[in-house]
């Protein structure tokens, strides 16, 4: 979602599609051969970066908030009531939501374990106002430890499909329930023949 997605990712966000993105960040592309991801650390090391990863890893939370992502939330699959929470928060959400989900990879990171992601997140506190874009923004560049919860919830605003629904005039039926006009269609592709 972060490399090859990177441009849908951010288009989704922008478009405000009425859709949860679940993304499992491991800090490594564990579905492959375990080479660095776009959120790999400083130094990681694998068997395609031999002398370690020579940039600053990818922040998805800043950037959804920097693209005003109608819903971003970050969270750890090792604390599993937090993670179900933070799921129900996301799918009861109209609009476009962020939900970034630490988890290890047992098989090729050994580096950010099931242990250092425990002892690298917090949670954030009951009072927190995931409602300020300053202060969410500044809890997006927390590393080390890494905030975990809602970070931040934008003022609401149209999703894709009533926007679409509305510049379109297309009404409540979806295009498939649609009656064709085949006499319309077939006077149309006479003109490009």
């Amino acid at each position: 979602m972060y490399g090859e997605g990177g441009n849908h990712f951010m288009a989704a966000i922008r478009r405000n599609a009425n859709i949860v993105n679940i993304v499992h960040n491991n800090m490594v592309y564990g579905l492959t051969k375990g080479q660095a991801s776009p959120t790999s650390q400083r130094g990681f090391k694998t068997p395609v970066q031999t002398e370690g990863v020579h940039i600053e890893p990818f922040n998805p939370i800043a950037t959804a908030i920097s693209l005003d992502a109608s819903l971003v939330i970050r969270t750890f699959s090792g604390d599993k009531e937090h993670c179900k929470e933070m799921l129900k928060i996301a799918m009861l959400h109209k609009g476009y939501v962020l939900i970034d989900i630490f988890q290890p990879c047992v098989s090729y990171n050994k580096i950010n374990t099931f242990k250092w992601f425990k002892e690298n997140v917090y949670k954030l506190p009951y009072e927190y106002d995931p409602t300020d874009k300053v202060k969410a923004f500044e809890k997006s560049l927390e590393s080390h430890p890494f905030p975990i919860g809602v970070i931040y919830k934008s003022l609401p605003k149209v999703i894709l499909e009533e926007a679409l629904r509305d510049e379109c005039q297309i009404g409540d039926n979806p295009l498939y329930a649609r009656e064709v006009d085949c006499r319309l269609l077939s006077n149309e592709m006479n003109k490009y023949i």
